[in-house]
C-alpha cells in the first residue's frame, strides 16, 4: 500500500496553501509517489505562469518534487484498472474527468491510496472513500498541516482488482 499525490494537493503546497513536508510524514513507511499524468499537470502549470519569476519558481518546485518522488508511468495494466474503473463509474452515472480517471487508475493498479483536494470529483465518487478537505479550514492564506488521513482518499478500493 502507498500514497500517490494528486495535483491538487500539489498545487496547494507549491502555493504554500498546505504543508508538503508535514503531509508526506504523516504516511509513515508508506511509499509516496505521483502519476506520470500529474507530472504533465504540474509541468503545464509552469509553462502557462505568464510572470517569469513565477514561471522559475513553479519550475523550481516541480523539478525539484520530481527529483524526490517516484513517477508512475501509464502501461497496460493501468490501462485495463482505467477501463475497469471507467466502465464501472459510467454505469453508475458517476463519470470523473479523463485525467482524474488516468491518475485514479495509475493509483488503483498499484494498490495506492489517491491523496485529493478535488471536489469536483468527490459527489461523483461517493463509494469510492473520497472525502472532502480544504488546505485551510480557517479561511486563511497561511499554510495548514493536513495529513493524508485529513485528505481525501480517492479509488481505495473502488474497483475490485
Amino acid at each position: 500500500m502507498g500514497v500517490m499525490l494528486d495535483t491538487s494537493v500539489l498545487v496547494a503546497a507549491e502555493r504554500r496553501t498546505l504543508l508538503l513536508g508535514t503531509l508526506l510524514e504523516s504516511v509513515g513507511g508508506e511509499s509516496v509517489g505521483i502519476a506520470a499524468l500529474t507530472a504533465s499537470e504540474l509541468l503545464h502549470g509552469c509553462h502557462r505562469a505568464a510572470d517569469p519569476g513565477m514561471r522559475a519558481r513553479r519550475f523550481a518546485f516541480v523539478e525539484s518534487l520530481l527529483e524526490r518522488v517516484p513517477v508512475y508511468d501509464f502501461g497496460l495494466v493501468e490501462a485495463r484498472r482505467h477501463a475497469d474503473l471507467w466502465a464501472a463509474l459510467a454505469r453508475d452515472g458517476a463519470l470523473i474527468s479523463a485525467h482524474d480517471l488516468i491518475i485514479g487508475a495509475t493509483a488503483l493498479a498499484r494498490g495506492h491510496r489517491l491523496a485529493t483536494l478535488n471536489d469536483r470529483t468527490l459527489p461523483r465518487c461517493r463509494d469510492s472513500g473520497l472525502w472532502p478537505c480544504s488546505p485551510s479550514s480557517s479561511g486563511s492564506s497561511a499554510a495548514a498541516p493536513i495529513s493524508i488521513r485529513a485528505i481525501g482518499v480517492y479509488f481505495s478500493g473502488r474497483v475490485a482488482p
